[in-house]
């Protein structure tokens, strides 16, 4: 799947459940509790977590749980693209000119 299509499939599932509605005010806050889930799913990988109320989990438990918290900020960043009319891949292409731009006298690097 690519990332335009599932802009869109995320914009149906949204809207199907009166998701989409909310404003991009409320979405920031929503990629903003995401990101403190994906600091602590880092943290359990990189040094742990030592709480009572836990059961220890796996390498594999882990990294689904990092793989889940990337994906749901992925999805809310793509929400709040598509509020504003923002395609995925204009994304992507302002994101590799700006830092092109930025580093324009430092070697560049290679396509790949």
């Amino acid at each position: 799947m690519n990332l335009t299509a599932h802009q869109q499939w995320l914009i149906n599932f949204y809207q199907k459940r009166g998701w989409y509605q909310l404003s991009p005010f409320i979405r920031v806050n929503f990629i903003s509790e995401e990101v403190g889930e994906l600091s602590r799913a880092v943290r359990a990988i990189e040094i742990g977590r030592d709480h009572p109320g836990e059961q220890p989990r796996s390498a594999t438990q882990l990294h689904d749980n990092l793989i889940e918290e990337l994906g749901d900020i992925t999805d809310q960043v793509l929400v709040l693209a598509a509020k504003y009319d923002i395609k995925p891949d204009e994304l992507l292409r302002y994101s590799e000119q700006k830092l092109t731009r930025r580093f324009a006298n430092e070697d560049s690097v290679d396509d790949e």
